[in-house]
């Protein structure tokens, strides 16, 4: 087992995951981020001023992968 921590990003700052969660496989850390964003994509979907957010997964041996929110929309249709 790989214990993964998942630091989120949001266009202020960084929140650093302390705990971890520990998975048998990358792919098992995966489908958790995609999980995360998806809640933070509900939470954040009634702000006027959504935030881009990215969680940035990493191991005790450092950098593993990123998976990002980004919200864009057309000004004009509002």
């Amino acid at each position: 087992m790989i214990r993964y921590f998942f630091d989120i990003r949001d266009d202020r700052e960084l929140y650093p995951d302390e705990d971890g969660i520990e998975f048998s496989t990358q792919r098992e850390a995966e489908m958790e981020a995609a999980h995360t964003l998806a809640g933070l994509a509900r939470d954040l979907a009634g702000e006027e001023n959504r935030p881009d957010v990215a969680i940035e997964v990493r191991t005790e041996a450092g950098h593993v992968f990123q998976a990002a929110l980004t919200f864009e929309a057309n000004k004009a249709g509002q």
